[in-house]
């Protein structure tokens, strides 16, 4: 049974830094982690996502600002935001998959869900 367990998020003024991480438990295959964004009224999308072999993938609108880590010996994903915006303000979820393409995919790809933590940066 693959488990995804979010935590960190909360309120930043724009600039400033938020981390986000995901431990998870279970075995996938192949097992590729991304964390997705929702805002109010829009649809998730994936914005960085990593497995163990390869380079992470970033969304265009996060390229530069955010990084993801992954940290085996603690079974960690971790999302570093950096010089956050208002746009970047959604519920950010974290997800797994097991074989295919890490990143760029959609979210009707990933069977495997965190619960979210909101995270809102302010003008």
């Amino acid at each position: 049974q693959v488990q995804l367990v979010e935590s960190g998020g909360g309120s930043v003024q724009a600039g400033g830094s938020l981390t986000l991480s995901c431990v998870y438990s279970g075995y996938l295959y192949r097992r590729c982690i991304t964390w997705f964004r929702q805002a109010s009224g829009k649809e998730r999308e994936g914005v960085a996502s990593i497995r163990d072999l390869g380079s992470p993938y970033y969304a265009d609108s996060v390229k530069g600002r955010f990084t993801i880590y992954l940290d085996k010996a603690v079974n960690t994903v971790t999302l570093q935001m950096n010089s956050l915006k208002p746009e970047d303000t959604a519920v950010y979820y974290c997800a797994a998959k097991g074989v295919g393409a890490c990143g760029g995919g959609g979210a009707g790809e990933y069977l495997y869900w965190g619960q979210g933590t909101q995270v809102t940066v302010s003008s």
